[in-house]
């Protein structure tokens, strides 16, 4: 009998920081010098996931190298892909164009290194263990050919920012808990109290606080794959003049979800999110982080 592969976590660390003012990334969180990444890891591990793969850019790869090599080797299998602006097209490259082309660009570039089901993450988000583990539950009782798709989801409340402004994907549910669709919601934030986001014009309208949230966290069997190359041509092709579009992850879900070539199924989790997005959310994570040590949920030094 041949042994099912683990699934593969997949870890989206290209963004360049601009709102934060750095890498948070690679930034540390801890008196132990731990990233919000080593929290992830040592959950996928215990959930049982075989392999990470990074989504970096090449200038940040020796800082990967030099935090993660060492710690990891022996306990996980870790590979490295680049996103880098070149990554397209030749006709569509443009010089003048700055950051990478997204999350769903980054899906594009682990192609060839994914045989598996897969999760993917941001890597600056917190997603908690219970999160983990129910994801890699589901990858591990779904066939690698099977067009089933999991995502993990999170009220809107607990994941806005009290230090500005989010973009958060709502998601629509049915009744039998899969996703219909999402809709990208602009600068959420608390105003007087309530939340609001932008309509698109420029006007705030009241959003539901418990609205069901993505927050990048999708369960994927290789067969995602098949679908990216050509969705992505037609995104450059319509936004080839704009040096600022991005195309997402949930561009991809929602076109796969419109086309009926798959199922996505909202997984609910008990796990408390947090992360950053502004340098100041960095102590209130800081502090979650340590109690969550105090209270034993994650040993004082994670790779010891």
């Amino acid at each position: 009998m041949i042994e099912k592969s683990k699934p593969t976590l997949v870890i989206l660390a290209a963004g360049m920081g601009r709102r934060y003012g750095g890498l948070k990334q690679i930034d540390t969180f801890t008196p132990e010098g731990d990233t919000i990444i080593d929290f992830s890891i040592y959950d996928a591990i215990i959930a049982g996931f075989g392999k990470v793969i990074f989504v970096i850019r090449k200038a940040i790869k020796s800082e990967f190298n030099t935090i993660f090599n060492t710690k990891l080797s022996g306990k996980i299998e870790v590979e490295y892909v680049f996103q880098e602006l070149d990554n397209v097209p030749e006709k569509y490259s443009n010089p003048n164009r700055k950051k990478p082309w997204g999350t769903g660009h980054a899906l594009l570039m682990i192609k060839n290194n994914i045989k598996e089901n897969f999760a993917i993450i941001n890597a600056d988000d917190f997603y908690g263990r219970q999160a983990f583990i129910t994801m890699a539950d589901q990858l591990n009782k779904t066939a690698t050919d099977s067009y089933k798709f999991n995502m993990i989801a999170y009220a809107l409340k607990n994941t806005v920012s009290d230090n500005g402004y989010v973009s958060r994907g709502e998601c629509t549910v049915d009744s039998k808990g899969s996703l219909i669709n999402i809709t990208e919601r602009i600068r959420i934030e608390k105003i007087n109290g309530i939340l609001k986001c932008d309509d698109g014009n420029g006007v705030h309208t009241t959003i539901d606080p418990n609205s069901i949230i993505s927050m990048n966290f999708w369960g994927f069997t290789p067969k995602v794959l098949e679908c990216v190359d050509a969705l992505f041509l037609e995104f450059l092709e319509q936004n080839k003049t704009n040096l600022e579009a991005e195309f997402y992850l949930p561009n991809i879900v929602n076109a796969i979800l419109a086309n009926k070539i798959a199922t996505v199924k909202v997984l609910k989790t008990k796990s408390k999110w947090f992360g950053v997005t502004y340098s100041r959310d960095k102590e209130k994570v800081k502090s979650a982080l340590i109690k969550l040590k105090a209270k034993g949920v994650y040993p004082e030094k994670l790779w010891k």
